[in-house]
């Protein structure tokens, strides 16, 4: 008993001594730990519902996977500010301006203007004869054609029984000389060549489907006939730019018309080259003004043999030697601004190195051109977005950030109270939520077509739930198809129709471009953008249905990615069966 009394007690005295090693050390180590992450306050957010926020791991209490380390969400913006990747930036076309109209500083004023085409070096491909245009060998807009290159081919009655005449003409050409040169000078009139009237003579053949080739070359602008059409002699078939020169067209206030004359040199700016300059002269100011706008247009002529200016391309005109001391003006350009009720508004680029951006409401004077005078909101020399302003809208709503649609931040619409993953309003509970989700007003005709275009979606849709990339572009030729069909003449308003204008041109982009390729990853990539603007459109004129707004996080490359649906359930198109209930709804459009 006494041997093992002695060894329970050497145990005993074992367990003292370790405790007063290691122990102390222990809890040291872990005192030092929790000061460590005391220190970097991490948080911890489930990456399926990035609402969940927690000071320590674990699981997610909504869906159960591990909760992943929080990246610091605020990085140093304002409360309005919200910033987007350059990846988006990229696929939604997004420019910016720095604005500045007509104004003089060390004697140097500064014009915002436009890169048109030189219209005195277009020309319009027309057709010598009548007839039905059997094939159009140019495929789209915008393709380069060459002088003599093949245009189309086109049956015509009137040129087949012309060619028969010369082939019985010139068996009589010995005894009647008159006649045979009467039938051939009638063929030069609709402008055959020597060599053809001659192959027809010799072969003793008729064409029937006739050859048109170009007359001059350069870039198909519009097409106006489509194959199978019937056309008359002197129809035109193509406009044909020639862009080796452009003109960039300013527009100039009344008060500073005294201010410029033909000669004065021009330096042109544009944000696409923002390291280069292009030289050019005043070659014309219009004699009449613009009583609308109270302005004059000013022209330069600059030379694009490198194809490097682009009509529609927004530049900047600085002309040195100007003294005046005429107030400063600014303008700013129509595609910037976005119209809700009473509301006009901007989004403007706050960092000059990073896609940081906030929404900035402005009010308007007189229309200028394509330009808005700026009253108030804005200064010379902020940096504003011109293209993909929509977007960047989208964007601002889906971030809880102030929109077009919704001025106080927070809630992006009205829909129901406490819903899962609806973000909180920041507004005071007494705000007024209609002022905050006012709706443009339009006909039920126009909400009842925007309606159709929308069950067409859920086509394309759906067929990507089911990884049914034929069906989707089948779904996604109806979607377009029912795009065409909506009469903007409908919309009275004229901030209705500017919208629709910009909505349509992105809508019908994104649905062709899904049209066009089979690889569902792709036609997934450009769904988003698809989903993205006819979420704003729905907003912003109404289908007379609720639709939700659902979003997974995981889609995208973790990028995250909506979609619009008519049922609260979820079916992510962007996984198919691999994560098929992936995401939530994250807006309910009443």
């Amino acid at each position: 008993m006494k041997k093992y009394a002695i060894y329970i007690g050497l145990v005993v005295l074992g367990l003292l001594f370790g405790w007063l090693l290691f122990g102390n050390s222990s809890n040291k180590e872990e005192e030092h730990n929790h000061n460590e992450v005391a220190e970097t306050n991490q948080m911890w957010t489930c990456s399926m519902h990035p609402q969940i926020m927690q000071p320590e791991p674990g699981d997610c209490p909504i869906c159960g996977m591990d909760l992943i380390p929080a990246e610091s969400g605020a990085e140093g913006l304002l409360a309005d500010q919200f910033k987007l990747t350059e990846n988006a930036l990229a696929l939604a076309d997004v420019q910016t301006s720095i604005i500045g109209n007509s104004e003089i500083d060390n004697n140097v004023i500064k014009l915002s203007g436009k890169i048109v085409e030189n219209e005195e070096s277009n020309a319009v491909q027309v057709s010598y004869f009548s007839g039905r245009i059997e094939r159009l060998y140019v495929s789209f807009t915008g393709e380069e054609i060459r002088k003599g290159q093949l245009l189309a081919s086109i049956y015509s009655p009137e040129l087949y029984a012309a060619q028969q005449e010369l082939i019985t003409a010139a068996s009589l050409k010995e005894s009647q000389p008159k006649l045979y040169e009467a039938v051939r000078n009638k063929l030069k009139l609709w402008k055959l060549s020597e060599k053809q009237i001659n192959q027809i003579e010799t072969s003793g053949k008729v064409i029937e489907n006739f050859p048109v080739y170009a007359t001059v070359s350069g870039t198909v602008s519009e097409k106006m006939v489509q194959q199978g059409d019937y056309i008359k002699q002197g129809q035109p078939l193509l406009k044909i730019a020639k862009l080796n020169t452009v003109w960039a067209n300013f527009d100039v206030y009344e008060n500073q018309i005294d201010l410029f004359k033909k000669g004065q040199e021009v330096i042109i700016t544009t944000n696409a080259y923002p390291n280069k300059e292009f030289k050019g002269k005043v070659s014309f100011i219009d004699p009449v003004l613009d009583t609308r706008t109270r302005t004059v247009k000013l022209r330069v002529v600059l030379n694009n043999t490198k194809d490097g200016l682009k009509p529609g391309m927004f530049v900047e005109g600085n002309i040195e030697g100007v003294s005046s001391i005429k107030e400063e003006l600014l303008s700013i350009p129509s595609t910037a601004v976005l119209w809700t009720g009473e509301r006009s508004v901007v989004y403007i680029k706050s960092s000059p190195n990073e896609p940081v951006f906030e929404m900035r409401e402005v009010k308007l004077g007189n229309t200028i051109g394509e330009n808005y005078e700026v009253l108030s909101g804005l200064q010379n020399g902020d940096e504003i977005v011109t293209n993909g302003t929509f977007t960047i809208d989208a964007a601002a709503q889906l971030q809880g950030k102030k929109s077009m649609m919704n001025k106080e931040g927070g809630k992006v619409v009205t829909g129901h109270e406490g819903h899962l993953g609806m973000q909180e309003s920041t507004s005071s509970e007494d705000s007024n939520h209609s002022k905050m989700n006012e709706r443009i007003k339009v006909s039920e005709v126009f909400q009842n077509q925007l309606k159709t275009t929308f069950d067409n979606y859920l086509v394309v849709k759906d067929a990507l739930v089911k990884d049914d990339s034929k069906k989707v572009v089948e779904g996604a030729q109806q979607l377009l198809n029912s795009l065409n069909l909506i009469d903007m003449k409908l919309l009275k308003d004229n901030n209705a129709h500017n919208h629709w204008m910009k909505l349509e041109k992105e809508l019908k982009s994104s649905t062709k471009s899904i049209t066009e390729v089979l690889n569902i990853e792709e036609q997934r990539s450009h769904f988003k953008h698809l989903s993205s603007h006819l979420g704003s459109a729905i907003q912003l004129f109404g289908v007379n249905e609720k639709v939700y707004n659902q979003f997974c996080p995981m889609a995208d490359n973790n990028k995250g990615a909506y979609w619009l649906s008519k049922e609260e359930k979820v079916l992510n198109p962007y996984f198919g069966d691999a994560m098929l209930t992936c995401g939530e709804v994250k807006q309910v459009i009443e």
